[in-house]
């Protein structure tokens, strides 16, 4: 799909244009999506946030909430343009106690995250992640922010893999992905 001569690509246009497929990582069979290409295009990136930061339930919240670890930078330039502060959502160990902390499946083994406790209780929390695939990760943020006190008021992902069906875990949630697979 291209755009008419002089009009803005639209978004899902742009993030496509600058991944990148990585076959076989993290390990055999899976196919990664790369979105270093588009981090390090500041056009290209900025119209992501700008995108997201147009979304009320990014700038109606408190604190934006960055999935480890490339959501890390999503969030840190989504609460910047929103003026929200920022919250880690980490793999198990990474941050200083107290925590409180999740495991879970994802499509090719299992994990756990942690957030910090104290900081969220009573906050409007918008999260982000780059890409949402079975959605197991996201689904333990949401249950993670839940216990540690925080109201989710919605969810954003750069990339959305249709076909792994993560978006029914997250029923319940609004969720924006600027690019469906």
């Amino acid at each position: 799909m291209t755009s008419p001569a002089g009009a803005r690509p639209a978004i899902s246009e742009i993030i496509a244009s600058r991944l990148r497929d990585v076959q076989d990582f993290p390990q055999p069979g899976v196919l990664f999506k790369d979105i270093m290409p588009l981090l390090a295009d500041a056009a290209a990136f900025g119209a992501c946030i700008d995108e997201f930061a147009e979304l009320p339930a990014a700038y109606e919240s408190d604190l934006i909430a960055g999935v480890e670890a490339r959501g890390f930078v999503v969030a840190a330039a989504l609460a910047r343009a929103v003026d929200a502060g920022v919250v880690p959502i980490r793999k198990a160990g990474k941050l200083p106690p107290p925590t409180v902390s999740a495991r879970y499946e994802l499509e090719y083994g299992s994990a756990e995250i942690e957030v910090p406790v104290g900081l969220l209780e009573g906050k409007r929390v918008y999260v982000v992640d780059d890409v949402l695939a079975t959605g197991g990760t996201l689904a333990a943020s949401l249950e993670l922010l839940s216990r540690a006190g925080a109201t989710v008021t919605g969810i954003g992902v750069l990339i959305e893999l249709e076909f792994l069906a993560g978006r029914a875990r997250l029923a319940g949630h609004e969720l924006t992905a600027l690019l469906r697979l």
